[in-house]
């Protein structure tokens, strides 16, 4: 039975996860670092104020640039949410894990798999060294109890398992939905008619459009679902949460991940922040997630931890830009979300820790693969084998090179480009959500200088026939030790009986 999340449940969810008295008192000079990593959904390269944006406020964000690294060529491994994610949680590439999909790019509502067991998540791998973890928002890794984060090494979890456009309230499902548009003209037709209704509820959007849940659970232990969800609720909630749990395991090492359910449309913020800002309601969202950011940086420095704590802020992909003024932007970067393009798959990206990491703007190559590899470094797990990420210590703590000067872009299990240094080799062309260019395997792989040329406008090929040679060569190298597997969010299809 669905029923209203209770104070007393999550009372229950914090103090399960508080430390015994035997825990390791956070004055203790060789305290393992706590690891906060701040997820944004569909946040555009351009879409923060010391990005370029001219009219979105982002002073929280602001002051971890000032006094942290702002990087300028740091990536995520697919354009779309749940390959992303589970990349950054496995330091893995989304065609290894299987987590991706030639058919469906994400997970949706009563998906039967979901994230496998035989995965090792940050947070599975972090309980070795004594971790306590909490995860305060997106999960978007499967919506079945077997599949939620409390069942991979998280200890806590307050919400949505799905994007929050997911659950249309009153429309067929996604199967449904699908068979619809498989089916005779009528079916055809009907479905149609419902697409039709949703740009409009995308533009307005009201709480009685959409029914997602909001699942508090504890690994264990109890577990409840509210639904629907108040979405204007859903920032100043998992602040407040993922500050409670630190708060109750601040004599332990932790690690905070908080994926934040927006700007992903359909946007919506607190009544704190209607007309906050100049850019209407989508700079209304940036500005409130803004506000969360400070209020971790701020609850960090009240527990006296601030200086033992890794603070990480990216985004999941790319702006969603067939959502216009809903959708952000990719600043000079071209394209958005779903597409290989700059503007999909290069991300803003910060990191603070005061006293450690070396102020200034980084433009080495990073990805959010990298983050596993970082941190298993820093909880002192050196054994950790089969994963494509690199430990970016050095250059956090040292200025060193980035150990990254590669990066593959991965569209639903297709290698569609490859980066090596400033250079960038597509061998093929697509836009995103109908934009063009149409799908188009290049005869001829285009090449873009990415320092001169970061909107990706002029193919330079035919002058650097051996910087082509040697990306090629790199591409070559890469899928020697890559085993692709099966892509595991098409099994539904097959399970549900829908082609």
């Amino acid at each position: 039975m669905r029923t209203t999340v209770s104070l007393m449940l999550l009372a229950m969810l914090f103090n399960a996860c508080s430390p015994g008295q035997n825990a390791a008192s956070n004055s203790t000079p060789d305290r393992l670092p706590n690891i906060v990593i701040l997820f944004a959904d569909d946040l555009g390269y351009g879409d923060l104020s010391s990005y370029g944006h001219p009219y979105i406020r982002t002073p929280e964000l602001d002051f971890l640039a000032q006094h942290g690294q702002r990087w300028t060529d740091f990536y995520v491994a697919a354009p779309v949410c749940s390959p992303s994610r589970a990349a950054l949680l496995t330091g893995r590439l989304p065609v290894r894990t299987g987590l991706y999909g030639q058919n469906i790019g994400v997970f949706f509502p009563d998906e039967p798999g979901g994230f496998p067991d035989s995965e090792l998540s940050l947070a599975e791998a972090l309980k070795e060294r004594g971790y306590v973890s909490g995860i305060f928002g997106k999960w978007h890794l499967g919506d079945a109890p077997h599949a939620w984060p409390t069942q991979h090494g998280f200890d806590a979890w307050l919400g949505v398992p799905y994007s929050n456009d997911m659950d249309w309230a009153g429309d067929p499902d996604f199967d449904a939905m699908r068979a619809l548009g498989l089916g005779s003209a009528a079916d055809q037709a009907e479905r149609s008619q419902i697409l039709a209704t949703r740009p409009g509820k995308y533009a307005n959007p009201l709480p009685e459009y959409f029914n997602t849940p909001l699942i508090s659970s504890v690994a264990g232990g109890d577990s409840q679902v509210e639904q629907p969800t108040d979405q204007a609720t859903l920032t100043r909630r998992y602040t407040e949460a993922a500050i409670e749990f630190m708060e109750n395991n601040v004599d332990s090492p932790f690690l905070v991940y908080l994926p934040y359910t927006m700007p992903h449309t359909p946007l919506f913020r607190s009544t704190e922040f209607e007309g906050h800002s100049l850019f209407g309601r989508y700079g209304d969202v940036i500005e409130e997630i803004d506000w969360s950011v400070g209020e971790i940086r701020r609850a960090l420095e009240n527990l006296d931890v601030a200086d033992n704590t890794l603070i990480v802020f990216t985004s999941d992909n790319g702006p969603w830009l067939t959502m216009y003024e809903e959708g952000g932007s990719a600043g000079l970067l071209r394209m958005g979300k779903g597409s290989t393009f700059e503007g999909g798959m290069r991300v803003p990206a910060y990191f603070y820790w005061p006293g450690r990491i070396q102020p200034g703007i980084v433009s080495e190559i990073g990805s959010t693969l990298d983050l596993f590899a970082t941190t298993m470094n820093l909880a002192g797990l050196d054994n950790v084998t089969g994963i494509d990420g690199f430990d970016l210590s050095e250059t956090l703590f040292d200025g060193a090179q980035s150990p990254r000067n590669e990066m593959p872009y991965y569209r639903r299990g297709v290698l569609y480009a490859y980066r090596v240094g400033q250079w960038k080799l597509h061998y093929l062309l697509e836009g995103a959500y109908g934009q063009p260019p149409e799908r188009t395997i290049l005869a001829t792989p285009e090449l873009y200088n990415l320092r001169r040329d970061p909107s990706e406008k002029f193919n330079v090929a035919a002058q650097n026939p051996d910087v082509v040679a040697e990306i090629e060569a790199a591409v070559a190298r890469h899928r020697e030790g890559l085993e692709i597997a099966p892509p595991a969010f098409d099994a539904r299809l097959a399970i549900r009986g829908i082609q």
